[in-house]
């Protein structure tokens, strides 16, 4: 059985990467074949999760592979032993570097801040990294030259992804550098509030001189502009004067203007005249950048590979990675225990992700085909009509990105010519990706199907 399980081992380590692999399979060991009901012991209930939930089908294929029969694969916690989460070896150079630049924020005063900024949002504190190094090289643009070549700055991506941080350091950057400017930031909710009263108390004239006399205007989530008319003419006005004055003008949102429904189209395009800058979900390493940026910020102590376990298993976005990280910490305060022993011993769980349970490349196939209206013999056929073939770069995205198969097995899996033709396809929705939303919505809504 021994053989076996290195033999399978070895097949797997193929198709994924040393670091996936050290992670997640070096510990295991085969328990028992016997009927097809293959009994995998692991370390602990955190391992039981990932590998049911990610790697069930190459566990699967690669048993086959080596003779096994499988009618089933179960995990089993294997009797506690002093174990160790092995690290990924991140800590090196930029990701470092990064951390050490790193400085506390110094509140300057106690006293309420009239401009809505709020001081612990720095550009010191928010970490740079592949997801979002454009949008800062922006950023840092304006605090150079507010008003000039980035204006309007328009900013999007999904939730929880920083955007409040970022407008917001720009804001108190601005402010520090130049204390007379008048700087104002703003949820559009609070805009629209501000605006009914004023209308309601026959104010509308200071209401609009307040913004007329300001040097930059930071307006957040302004996805929730829809469906109110007299406030995006409003909007629409103090924008337009602001623009003609050189003043800075930053707005967020969940997606671009023309994607926002009821928003006027002059509005929409002129919020991206100066290009729209998105914010994307972090990679590995950014995500260990920022747990080790926000353990230094806190003072706290935690082990390197706790705080990779941690990037690995959230999968959703920044806020929902240090929401894991502060409930570790906090667990391990009260237990007395490292939070590398709450990993190890099985204490927390740890899985924000959007994969809920274990699909096969078949399943995905048949669910892109269906979103977009083809067959999945067309999808996995040679044909370069745009659609189909759109289809099938999104497929094999998905299959490598949510299953982690191998570009060889890919293109066995879609029918195309080999794994270079799969290598370019991932690339191209990988690219598309960074300035393509509408395509981001899609990916999302069939990774829901799929694991609805």
């Amino acid at each position: 059985m021994y053989d076996v399980w290195q033999n399978t081992l070895a097949e797997i380590e193929q198709q994924l990467s040393p670091a996936n692999f050290s992670t997640w399979f070096q510990d295991t060991t085969l328990l028992s074949t016997k009927g097809g009901h293959i009994k995998i012991g692991v370390k602990n209930t955190f391992y039981v999760k990932q590998l049911r939930n990610r790697y069930y089908n190459i566990i699967s294929t690669a048993l086959q592979n080596n003779r096994v029969n499988v009618v089933d694969i179960s995990f089993e916690v294997k009797s506690p032993v002093k174990s160790k989460v092995r690290s990924r070896e991140v800590t090196n150079s930029p990701l470092v570097e990064r951390i050490k630049s790193i400085r506390r924020p110094t509140l300057k005063s106690d006293k309420p801040r009239q401009d809505g900024l709020n001081q612990k949002y720095t550009l010191d504190n928010f970490i740079v990294g592949s997801n979002n190094d454009v949008a800062v090289a922006a950023a840092k643009s304006i605090v150079d030259a507010p008003g000039t070549r980035y204006n309007p700055f328009f900013l999007y991506g999904g939730p929880g992804l920083g955007k409040t941080h970022l407008v917001q350091a720009i804001g108190n950057e601005l402010s520090l550098k130049n204390p007379h400017l008048k700087i104002l930031y703003t949820p559009i909710s609070d805009f629209f509030s501000d605006f009914v009263d004023a209308v309601r108390n026959g104010k509308g004239k200071e209401f609009n001189r307040k913004f007329q006399e300001l040097d930059c205007l930071i307006i957040d989530d302004f996805q929730f502009i829809v469906n109110k008319e007299k406030s995006q003419e409003e909007f629409f006005n103090i924008f337009n004067n602001l623009y003609q004055l050189n003043k800075q003008i930053i707005v967020t949102s969940d997606r671009l203007p023309s994607q926002i429904k009821t928003v006027d189209e002059r509005l929409a395009s002129r919020l991206t005249w100066a290009g729209a800058f998105d914010l994307q979900l972090p990679k590995f390493e950014d995500k260990c950048a920022i747990l080790r940026a926000k353990a230094e910020l806190m003072g706290a102590e935690i082990e390197p590979k706790a705080i990779e376990y941690i990037a690995e298993n959230v999968n959703t976005n920044i806020r929902d990675l240090e929401g894991e990280f502060s409930a570790i910490l906090l667990m391990s305060e009260v237990r007395g225990l490292t939070p590398l022993e709450l990993i190890e011993n099985g204490s927390v769980s740890v899985n924000k992700s959007t994969k809920l349970r274990p699909v096969s490349p078949r399943q995905v196939i048949d669910k892109v085909a269906k979103y977009y209206e083809i067959t999945p013999k067309e999808l996995c056929s040679r044909s370069r009509v745009a659609n189909i073939k759109n289809a099938r770069q999104v497929a094999m995205f998905i299959i490598s990105k949510e299953l982690g198969l191998s570009t060889n097995k890919i293109a066995a899996e879609v029918g195309v010519k080999d794994h270079t033709t799969v290598m370019h396809g991932i690339r191209k929705i990988e690219n598309d990706l960074k300035l393509n939303f509408a395509l981001r919505d899609q990916i999302e809504t069939i990774k829901e199907k799929i694991y609805g």
